[in-house]
């Protein structure tokens, strides 16, 4: 995720050129982990000549909570952080696709192994982006070995920094076995979900996916996925445990997240899904889900923040 065409970054409380965003070696977060991070795209409509940023709102309530959770004192409001990205695109010039990747970080040059009273900052940078993984219409999967870190260890609810060497683990084990991404089960045995993606499977006709109990994230990709299976596409969702032997029988299945968007998974190890190809729900709601991301559907454009004006 090299960023050779990004510029600048809101860092410092200013939007600064990229050079400048830098920390010192001695920053608290570097060591230990004690930073949040989010995830959010901006979508390009050629058509309109607009950017749109999806759910920037809903991103930055989640990432100032996250905040909460290593008791950071954040001063910021989601409005605020909306506007500041509006601005650092509009610095940037993107007519294409991008990511956005807002980090609150412990910023203290300290060795304390603690997150209270220590002083925090807030960067924000943007890079041209386009597909996560190759095989967005037939990912091949696998099981990871390792085990989705509990609530009780590091808050699930949060995109701490930390507790993503647990997904980087993950991932990279099975990738190097040839493998699209990792499905990651909890303690308990259930499925939680991807490295770094939420998991969906149907079955007849139901979509079914971990609830938020299962250690999982409460994503806001995840959210919007609901609501247009239920309310667009007349699919019924229900949010339940499901067991490993369950995916292998499911007719269907996919992850969905700010980085992989909506992709299909068709094989689990050696075991197709379903038909082995990408199925009909699942191709309806890519469908509408990037339809819905470019401001093409006007019902859910509310979920749509405009860049230029």
């Amino acid at each position: 995720m090299s960023a050779p065409s990004t510029r600048f970054a809101f860092f410092g409380d200013r939007i600064a050129p990229i050079a400048e965003a830098t920390v010192s070696v001695m920053t608290h977060a570097l060591h230990y982990g004690t930073a949040v991070f989010g995830g959010m795209r901006g979508y390009w409509n050629a058509e309109q000549e607009q950017l749109y940023v999806f759910r920037p709102h809903d991103h930055f309530t989640r990432f100032l909570q996250s905040g909460k959770l290593l008791r950071m004192p954040l001063a910021y409001t989601p409005a605020g952080l909306t506007e500041i990205v509006s601005a650092l695109l509009r610095a940037e010039g993107f007519r294409e696709n991008c990511y956005i990747r807002p980090l609150a970080y412990i910023s203290e040059p300290t060795i304390s192994v603690r997150v209270h009273d220590l002083a925090s900052a807030v960067t924000i940078f943007a890079m041209p982006f386009g597909s996560y993984i190759a095989n967005e219409e037939g990912a091949h999967v696998a099981f990871s070995a390792w085990r989705r870190v509990d609530d009780n260890a590091i808050p699930a609810r949060g995109k701490i920094a930390g507790a993503y060497v647990n997904s980087a683990l993950s991932s990279t084990d099975v990738r190097l076995a040839g493998y699209d991404e990792a499905l990651v089960l909890n303690d308990d045995g259930h499925v939680s979900e991807m490295s770094s993606a939420n998991f969906f499977i149907v079955r007849d006709g139901v979509a079914i996916t971990p609830p938020v109990q299962s250690n999982v994230l409460e994503g806001i990709v995840r959210r919007s996925v609901i609501q247009l299976l239920r309310d667009e596409l007349g699919v019924s969702v229900l949010e339940r445990n499901i067991d490993r032997s369950e995916v292998y029988l499911a007719d269907e299945s996919f992850m969905c997240g700010t980085g992989v968007q909506i992709a299909a998974i068709t094989r689990i190890e050696h075991r197709a899904i379903g038909s082995g190809s990408m199925g009909d729900i699942t191709t309806r709601l890519r469908d509408l889900f990037f339809d819905v991301v470019a401001g093409k559907v006007e019902r859910y454009r509310s979920w749509l923040v405009p860049v230029y004006t």
